[in-house]
């Protein structure tokens, strides 16, 4: 992109501000802030503007979702379901997304997310630990699983040098990718770009739901289609006890015929902050825990089951074939307030104490509910789900490390 383009571009969308420094920078630098304004997608700052601050998605009619599959359902038909899981995975075709674009920085740890050692008495990475998960998986089943790791542009080079430097932990390097996620630009409250850098614009992450456009973008999707995958698994790289691609799921999501499965967790109590998975519009989808009313949230059925009882644990199944149709859809873009780092008139950094402008993500929620059917696949939580979030307290590494210690 040319500097005369990018200033048509700019001043088309009322975003001139972002060239203000250009005569400061160097060549390369010139060159390297035209690039960011050709890769930005320059409609998501119109989503604010003229607005009074970001709003609310409003949600259709919810109900609870049909298709639930009990932890003791499963195990009435785990063989047949390990059978089929097992088949699909040996004839190659599955493949796993770990979502490992994310940051240590709740932890105190200015590194990727991945590479935080929780071990005790030995070394132990989060990467680790996802990865001999997925070997348990593999040698379960007597065949191979590629694995797609998506990363930010910040955490790039550190998260593919550390596997490098581990040896994949003892994974077939030939069954591994790492690809790059889309940014999106963050903005003031008004809609207006912010610059973190007199050469370098303010972006972040696109969400979780912007994993299969990122891996299309990148070029992956022309492997896909040669290793003839039909299924993909995506999941957290915050859960150390996450089963990937485990046969039985396999099983179960493929024998269901549908669109796509979630893993879930029966609720705690009632009032648990997950998100449940749900009907909107006769469509699956994912309510969250502050969208739910009273009545929904204390609904029960003549069992006494709560009848939104399902949380989910970012462990989703797609089949390739859902997945391709619904990436030329517009999904939704939700606006997050944020506290960014920005550039005021005089050029001077300024750090805010509280949130001062909106990132613009796409959830994986939005995802499941452009599908026609999903699977509920309850998981015994002690077993799967030990996410790390904090440093100490309700999901933490102390929470995750007693749960690995157990040995369930």
């Amino acid at each position: 992109m040319t500097y005369e383009q990018a200033a048509a571009l700019l001043e088309k969308y009322g975003q001139t501000q972002v060239l203000k420094y250009y005569g400061e920078l160097s060549p390369e630098g010139q060159k390297a802030l035209l690039q960011q304004i050709g890769d930005l997608d320059l409609s998501l700052p119109e989503l604010v503007k003229g607005a009074d601050g970001p709003k609310a998605f409003p949600r259709g009619h919810l109900e609870p979702l049909p298709n639930t599959m009990t932890v003791e359902e499963i195990e009435k038909r785990r063989t047949e379901f390990e059978e089929a899981g097992c088949k699909a995975i040996r004839e190659g075709k599955c493949a796993a997304v770990l979502l490992a674009g994310g940051m240590g920085t709740r932890l105190g740890f200015d590194h990727p997310k991945g590479t935080y050692n929780i071990g005790v008495t030995r070394d132990l990475y989060i990467f680790e630990c996802l990865i001999e998960n997925l070997k348990r998986t593999t040698e379960q089943a007597g065949g191979k699983i590629l694995l797609l790791i998506m990363t930010s542009d910040r955490n790039y080079e550190e998260t593919s040098a550390f596997f490098k430097e581990k040896n994949y932990f003892g994974y077939d390097p030939d069954y591994v990718r790492f690809f790059r996620q889309e940014m999106a630009p963050c903005t003031d409250f008004a809609g207006n770009i912010l610059l973190e850098e007199k050469g370098k614009i303010a972006n972040s992450p696109n969400g979780t739901g912007g994993w299969f456009h990122s891996l299309k973008k990148c070029g992956l999707l022309d492997e896909l289609h040669e290793r003839h995958i039909e299924y993909i698994s995506c999941f957290g790289v915050d859960n150390v006890l996450v089963h990937i691609s485990d046969p039985v799921y396999t099983g179960a999501f493929i024998l269901s015929g549908l669109d796509c499965a979630g893993k879930a967790v029966k609720k705690a109590d009632p009032m648990e902050r997950v998100g449940v998975l749900c009907l909107e519009d006769g469509k699956p989808s994912i309510v969250e825990y502050y969208e739910m009313t009273d009545d929904m949230i204390n609904l029960r059925d003549e069992n006494g089951d709560l009848l939104y009882n399902f949380g989910v644990i970012l462990n989703y199944y797609f089949k390739m074939d859902r997945l391709e149709e619904i990436i030329a859809k517009q999904m939704p873009y939700h606006i997050v307030e944020k506290k960014i780092p920005y550039l005021d008139e005089n050029g001077g950094l300024v750090k805010p104490d509280k949130p001062n402008g909106c990132k613009y993500e796409l959830l994986v929620l939005d995802m499941i509910h452009l599908m026609d059917s999903c699977l509920a696949y309850e998981v015994v939580r002690e077993k799967e789900f030990a996410p790390i979030k904090n440093l100490t307290g309700i999901d933490s590494v102390e929470s995750a490390r007693a749960l690995l210690e157990k040995g369930v």
